[in-house]
């Protein structure tokens, strides 16, 4: 096959659909709902966890991708990371399994996450949920899908009421100001933004130290739904630093997200 251009955004999301398919049917191999995994499980030298699913797929991912997008660079939770990246214009922004925890623990909310991001932004990615069977993807101007239908974020303007998900840290202060609607905390990242992007919820929050690979491929998806995805400052996240990590984010509709961030600004601080 032809090698891909990171330019073709048309067939470079193809390519992220198809490859999130197949690698959300391996390591739905070794999850097992409401009971721990039958994946070997590992510990990083942080104490967070890795399953042999996790390698698996970003094996699976990294061989695919790279050979079908040679003009792009590697970056990947699972992978030692190589700075030679820094000297490209694009790069796949990889999770392969977002949630590990949920992962190996029966809970459903885990999702391959793949991205293509260009000049610092994502242009096509996917969440790909298989324990949920959710599938959003998105294009730079080729709008946002869940399941291969459109989607759109919640068009609500009012925080009092709205429907958050939220790290404890945040939520606690803010409930006590404002009656949000509590929903249960989501603990995928990419699962957690991507219900913004179907207007599950209205609004979501990610404490400090996410990644790029947690974020990537919800980030287009949630811009192609109508969302509005930034820190406390307000400005679009920027991918592919040198250090791949984020503060506090924000995710929500275009008449919240205003409001999301000041009731954030004062709950947190000025860092927030």
């Amino acid at each position: 096959m032809a090698p891909i251009s990171p330019s073709d955004t048309r067939a470079v999301l193809a390519l992220l659909i198809d490859a999130a398919r197949i690698a959300g049917d391996m390591a739905l191999h070794f999850f097992r709902p409401g009971a721990e995994t039958a994946a070997r499980v590992d510990f990083k030298a942080g104490g967070s966890p890795v399953t042999e699913a996790d390698l698996a797929v970003d094996r699976y991912l990294h061989d695919r991708l790279r050979a079908a997008v040679p003009e792009a660079a590697w970056l990947s939770e699972e992978t030692a990371d190589d700075l030679d990246r820094l000297l490209h214009d694009h790069v796949l922004v990889v999770d392969p399994i977002d949630g590990t925890r949920s992962f190996a623990g029966g809970d459903p909310h885990w999702a391959v996450s793949v991205a293509l991001v260009s000049h610092g932004r994502p242009v096509a990615g996917v969440v790909h949920a298989p324990a949920l069977e959710q599938t959003f993807e998105a294009g730079l101007g080729l709008g946002a899908r869940l399941n291969g239908r459109p989607t759109a974020v919640s068009p609500r303007a009012e925080l009092g009421g709205a429907r958050l998900s939220a790290p404890a840290g945040f939520i606690k202060p803010l409930a006590r100001a404002v009656p949000v609607a509590l929903v249960p905390r989501i603990p995928s990242l990419a699962c957690r933004f991507a219900a913004v992007a179907s207007g599950a919820i209205d609004a979501a929050v990610a404490s400090p130290d996410s990644h790029d690979w947690d974020l990537a491929g919800v980030d287009i998806v949630l811009h192609e739904a109508g969302a509005r995805f930034t820190a406390a400052d307000g400005r679009p996240i920027t991918y592919n630093a040198r250090v791949p990590r984020h503060r506090t984010l924000y995710a929500a509709g275009p008449n919240l997200h205003d409001a999301l961030v000041a009731a954030g600004r004062r709950t947190l601080g000025a860092g927030g």
